[in-house]
């Protein structure tokens, strides 16, 4: 069955969602931290402890991620957003000026985040032009409990609370 809609009012409705912005983080086999912005990260499940993110299939930065195995999920802080930009972009250095340690499982954990999320690869599969990644959380924490960036209508922005 073919779509009555095309990509663009595809894009123009659901950009009425707002999600929440993470960079994805691993070390590569040589030992390079590497990573990614992703604008879809959710829960899954809690028995097992499961995450899940959805990489695009053009992406350059996930086959090395995938490769390692093992994958850190950064929640970015309303105030990071240039630090999105910094891994959002293709090529290049994307910790020049960055400070981060490594999780148990060795990924990277930025400096900051209001939370990160340390995961094993649990399982990847196809999903139309994108992967749907699968998570066994191993470690968990909340670094900065503050407002988180937030994707919305093709803007960055922050969460405010309703008051009562």
């Amino acid at each position: 069955m073919t779509a009555s809609f095309d990509n663009a009012a595809f894009r123009r409705v659901l950009g009425h969602y707002p999600t929440g912005v993470c960079v994805v983080t691993a070390v590569d086999e040589s030992g390079a931290p590497i990573g990614m912005v992703v604008g879809s990260f959710t829960s899954v499940s809690l028995d097992p402890p499961l995450v899940a993110f959805f990489p695009d299939k053009s992406s350059k930065s996930w086959p090395p991620i995938q490769q390692a195995g093992r994958f850190c999920v950064n929640v970015l802080a309303s105030d990071q957003r240039d630090l999105c930009r910094q891994f959002a972009v293709s090529g290049g250095d994307k910790y020049a000026g960055v400070s981060h340690r490594a999780s148990v499982n060795g990924s990277p954990i930025l400096d900051d985040v209001v939370a990160w999320i340390d995961c094993t690869l649990e399982a990847v599969h196809e999903a139309g032009d994108h992967y749907i990644v699968l998570g066994r959380v191993a470690a968990l924490e909340v670094d900065r409990p503050s407002s988180p960036l937030l994707f919305f209508q093709g803007a960055y922005g922050a969460f405010a609370a309703l008051t009562a």
